[in-house]
Order: C-alpha cells, then structure tokens, then sequence
C-alpha cells in the first residue's frame, strides 16, 4: 500500500538559510525558496543564526508587517513593524528595517508552511466563530478567533483532530504562547513555547478536554487563551502520514539514544523536555546536509545558533538521539517532538526513496 500522499513535502513546507542585505530603510532583498516545489508561505519562522535574536513569527492571515516573538520578547504583544514586503510565489521579499530578519551580513534560517494562500474563511463549528485559513491535504491551519471570556470551542478547519496547536494573544502584553500537543501526560497539561519550563496542569486551558476532527476547546478566562474581546491567533496542525509526525520518546541518557519513527526522512524536528524543563530546540536539514544535526537555535531563547552538540542523526525513516544529557535525553525523562518531511520513506507508489 502507498505510505503517503504527500510525495514532494516541500509543497507544504520548507527551511530557507539567507544572508540579509539590509542596509537601510529604503533596501529590500527577495529570498528564493530551493525545494523542488516552489512553496509560496503561509506562516514564516524566522531565526537570526549569528548573533542573538528573538524567534519571530509572521503569517498572511494576519497579514504583512504584523510580528510576534517567542524569546526575550515572548509574551510581548503583536507589532507592527515594516519587514515583510510580500508572501511571494517560492519565497518572501523582505523590506526596510526589522534587525530580527533582515541585517546586512548577518545569517538567517526560515521555516515555511503552505496554508491556503492567504485566503480566510469564517467558521462556525465551534461556540466562537474563528477565522480559518486551512490546509487540509498537509493538515495546518491558521486561527484567529476573538476571546469571550467563557469556556468555548473554536472551529480549526482540519477536518481532523490536531496534534499540536500553539495560542497566542496578539492584543495584550504579558502573555504566553500556550501549546497543546497530543503526547503530554494528560489533556489537562500544556507547556509554553516562550519558556523551558515542563509541563503543567495548573492553569487547564483545554478544560481538560481533547481537540476534535471539528473544535479545540479553551477554558473560561485566561489572558493567554481567552480574554474578552481580546484577538488570539492559533497554529494548528495535524499529522499526515510521511510527511508530519508529532509523539513522545523516552530518554535513555546514552549517547547511543532512542530510535524516533517518523516514517520520512526529516527536513525540520523541535525537541522539548516534557517532563522536565529544557529548551525547545530547532534542528533542519537545510542547515545540517549530512546526517548529524547539531546547528541548534531555540525557540524560548533569543541566544544565536550554536553547534557544541550532535543532537540527533536524520535518517531515511526518522531521527536517532546522539546527545545522552539532559538537553534531549535524559534517561527516564519524557520528551515530545514536532516533525516534517524532506522525504517521504514510501512515496504513493509504494516505493522506498533512498536511503540515508
């Protein structure tokens, strides 16, 4: 039987190194995407490699020039700031002067997601009425939704239960980016991309309720999920077969690690202790070409790339942890991960792609 229907997955994501140009105000440098599709982006992570910088996310739902921070400026509030001059149709065109993104001579990686082109529609599945911008064949969604203060559901546009969605007020200062994902010890619990801290059940923002094929479910009032009239977005994703992966693997605290099936050759994993507090950390092939990945950036953390660690190998069919510390393997400790595909393992003719 076919493993996927995704053969190429850089129709729906890609990882793009560029060095910025900017010089000043009126500069502008287009960044050309190299996968074998060209990938016109949804949502754009970025990550200044050589020197500090804060993780930067932008998105075209929200649209151009509207920017949100994961490190040192992680429950910061959305800005709006010149950047971003187009979402084109293999890449971006960065304009003017965000030192996040673009600073001439400085190095930068970018992670890209396909949604829907921009384009949004409204959805009523859940009690507040979202707007979505859905991917169904490669399982991403971006959600925007408008808090009401009591407990709801909120329409995501999958079609299918998500692995993992990360929250993010973009109205008010001081709030976290919540995230659920499927392998934490219970629906009750969730961690924060802006901080190295595990796990925890002391807020409840699901209400202890496990997303559906239709809805994820938000608790009563929190700033960092619902607050009265205040605007949140929403990165949601599903797992499809050879191209996504999100799970759990145990520590084994040995530098011969655990074995992660994921069924594709990896192009992007991020780690995170769940059970102990660590950093989320960013690893591609597009920064790493053989097999070694130890080029890490973290998402929590505005501190530049660093290369001390051989975290994982990136194999044909998954990733084998090569770092026996308590950064990724810690033996006896839970960690998650979030996966997408360079290659699928078995493409949709059922044949296996090469071996790495």
């Amino acid at each position: 039987m076919a493993y996927t229907n995704i053969d190429d997955p850089s129709e729906f994501f890609q990882a793009l190194t560029y060095t910025g140009t900017n010089t000043g105000s009126g500069s502008s440098m287009t960044v050309t995407n190299d996968g074998n599709s060209d990938l016109q982006p949804d949502l754009v992570w970025f990550k200044r490699r050589n020197a500090s910088s804060d993780t930067t996310y932008v998105d075209s739902t929200r649209g151009l020039n509207k920017f949100l921070y994961s490190g040192y400026y992680g429950t910061s509030a959305e800005e709006t700031q010149v950047g971003v001059g187009s979402y084109d149709s293999d890449g971006i065109t960065l304009t003017g002067y965000q030192p996040y993104i673009n600073v001439n001579g400085y190095t930068y990686v970018a992670w890209q997601w396909k949604a829907n082109g921009g384009t949004t529609a409204s959805n009523s599945n859940g009690s507040i009425t979202s707007t979505v911008q859905a991917n169904t064949d490669a399982g991403f969604s971006i959600v925007q939704y408008t808090g009401t203060g009591t407990a709801a559901t909120i329409g995501h546009g999958l079609g299918v239960a998500p692995a993992m969605y990360i929250i993010k007020n973009r109205d008010q200062a001081g709030t976290n980016w919540t995230v659920f994902h499927k392998d934490l010890t219970s629906n009750a619990y969730s961690l924060y991309l802006n901080e190295a801290q595990a796990q925890s059940n002391s807020v409840g923002y699901w209400n202890a309720t496990s997303p559906t094929s239709t809805v994820f479910s938000i608790k009563n009032t929190s700033g960092d999920v619902n607050t009265n009239t205040e605007d949140y977005v929403v990165y949601c994703f599903a797992e499809k077969q050879g191209y996504s992966k999100f799970g759990k693997y145990t520590g084994n605290g040995n530098a011969d690690g655990p074995f992660v099936h994921t069924g594709f050759k990896p192009a992007f994993v991020i780690l995170k202790g769940s059970s102990n507090s660590g950093s989320w950390y960013m690893l591609d092939s597009k920064r790493d070409v053989d097999n070694v990945a130890n080029h890490a950036v973290e998402a929590q953390s505005s501190s530049a790339e660093y290369t001390n660690y051989n975290f994982i190998d990136m194999l044909s069919n998954g990733f084998k942890l090569r770092l026996g510390t308590s950064e990724v393997n810690t033996d006896g400790n839970s960690y998650i991960y979030m996966a997408f595909a360079e290659n699928p393992f078995v493409t949709s003719t059922g044949i296996p792609t090469t071996a790495r």
